[in-house]
């Protein structure tokens, strides 16, 4: 058998529990399946190792050497987070790092949290009194030391590097950190004071309070550095206990957090894979990865582990001077390279991952149905309308407008006429009905984006929050990426 061949192997569904972590998956082949978080059966290469790292307090992790591990190599060391409530052998069956691991030859960690399943992390002095009343057992936070050089379980990620490095042949460049939840702020905490010592870090769900992440002045709250991260964020997920920010704006700040301490100043490159909405950003200090999932609400996906290691952890090192080297991915960062997106009131579309300027701005129009209904309406369909001028534009097309109507020749030659209030169009001199009429506006013609699109490009279009999206694949635009791709275009 190829040892670096991923297996998947076929458990025993338990979809009637509704415990958060039963305790009959630990060393059984259960496997638990709940809105796309998917467990996978119990590794059998996953030890259970116990020790007092620190101090007094015996600690729990489990390790996970492939099979393909060779000594004789400086190896990467992936340490993975586990969410509150959790476990590090939780976490392992919960993720596909340990399959991952056996492909490419890295071994992970699954640390165990020191008190009742809960990392000791950092929150705002004025949620404290909040999270800490015994009323809020769920969100109960364990005492944060005022020096986080005190802090069990960060002395306990350093301890456990020193450990893996005894025992393994460990690439010291190539020490990474992902988290999910009450993990990923734990995941943020490291990166915010100690990010100099990893050489990239990535985290799911459990975004951080914006009173956290900045100072009163706006400055971000950082100690670490820069450092290579990619943020994972679902968009049916609620904002974190205490916030005074919508969902939205949560991570629209943690974004920009990073954006900023990285010096990513430029326009990201984006891509939207299925379900998966991706953001590359390039930085002057690091790169930064942004990820929105389509329909999913607090957890992670199944294939995070393998979208962290094939867009960022497998090309980046930190060397030994502190600088950060970037290596070829197996995924490169690339966005879309067809892709055609506007949303309303915005002045600019969105064109092959490049910001266009439109003459107006784009508006959203509504298809109503009226007649019999004694005056009222009902609308059957919302587009945005964007000049035909600037649709032909956008995709090597010739056009030519007199007098309310338009006329536009495709590179294969096809030719589609149109008319300032008709709901139909000519194409090759045959007629055929629009998603909604034509709009003239100031002397300028617009046609619906989404049909044009759908029907005259042959694309895949999908639309989220008034924003659409459209490409040659399937793909689902996401809340938090339509955010972003309007804040884009308002300019």
């Amino acid at each position: 058998m190829d040892e670096t061949r991923i297996m998947l192997l076929p458990g025993i569904p338990d979809d009637d529990n509704r415990d958060y972590l039963p305790e009959s998956l630990k060393e059984s082949r259960i496997v638990v399946n709940e809105n796309g978080n998917n467990s996978q059966v119990y590794p059998s290469r996953l030890k259970e190792c116990r020790g007092r790292l620190v101090d007094d307090f015996e600690d729990v992790w489990y390790e996970y050497v492939p099979e393909s591990f060779c000594a004789d190599n400086k190896t990467p060391l992936v340490f993975s987070m586990h969410g509150g409530l959790m476990t590090g052998w939780g976490q392992a069956v919960y993720t596909s790092w340990t399959h991952v691991a056996d492909r490419e030859g890295f071994i992970c960690v699954f640390p165990n949290a020191q008190l009742r399943r809960f990392w000791t992390i950092e929150c705002e002095e004025r949620l404290r009194e909040q999270l800490s009343n015994p009323a809020l057992s769920d969100i109960y936070m364990n005492p944060f030391p005022k020096n986080p050089d005190e802090n069990h379980d960060i002395r306990v990620v350093f301890a456990l590097i020193e450990k893996m490095k005894e025992k393994y042949n460990i690439d010291e460049e190539r020490i990474y950190m992902q988290g999910m939840s009450l993990g990923n702020a734990m995941t943020t905490m490291m990166a915010r004071h100690y990010g100099y010592r990893f050489a990239a870090m990535a985290g799911s769900a459990g975004p951080s309070t914006a009173g956290l992440m900045f100072h009163e002045d706006g400055t971000p709250n950082n100690e670490g550095g820069p450092l290579p991260v990619m943020q994972t964020r679902m968009e049916l997920d609620a904002a974190p206990p205490g916030s005074d920010d919508t969902p939205e704006d949560v991570v629209v700040k943690n974004r920009e957090y990073w954006r900023i301490v990285n010096e990513c100043d430029g326009l990201p490159e984006i891509k939207i894979d299925g379900e998966s909405n991706l953001a590359f950003y390039k930085g002057k200090k690091a790169d930064y990865i942004f990820r929105d999932v389509k329909n999913r609400d607090h957890g992670q996906t199944f294939d995070d582990a393998e979208l962290v290691w094939n867009y960022l952890f497998a090309g980046t090192r930190r060397k030994t001077d502190g600088s950060i080297e970037y290596m070829e991915t197996p995924e490169e960062r690339k966005g879309d390279a067809v892709s055609f997106a506007a949303a309303p009131d915005c002045g600019f579309i969105w064109v092959n991952n490049k910001k266009t300027a439109v003459p107006g701005r784009v508006f959203r129009w509504k298809k109503l149905k009226y007649h019999g209904l004694n005056g009222d309406a009902i609308v059957r369909g919302e587009y945005n309308m964007v000049p035909v001028r600037t649709l032909a534009e956008a995709f090597g097309a010739e056009c030519r407008e007199m007098e309310g109507t338009a006329e536009i020749v495709m590179p294969d030659g096809k030719t589609v006429r149109f008319a300032g209030g008709c709901v139909g169009c000519t194409i090759d001199n045959r007629i055929r009905s629009m998603s909604c009429e034509a709009v003239v506006r100031e002397g300028v013609l617009y046609v619906s984006s989404e049909w044009f699109c759908s029907d005259i490009c042959g694309l895949r279009v999908s639309e989220c929050n008034g924003v659409m999206y459209a490409t040659d694949h399937y793909g689902m635009l996401s809340s938090h990426m339509a955010r972003l791709i309007r804040d884009i275009l308002k300019g």
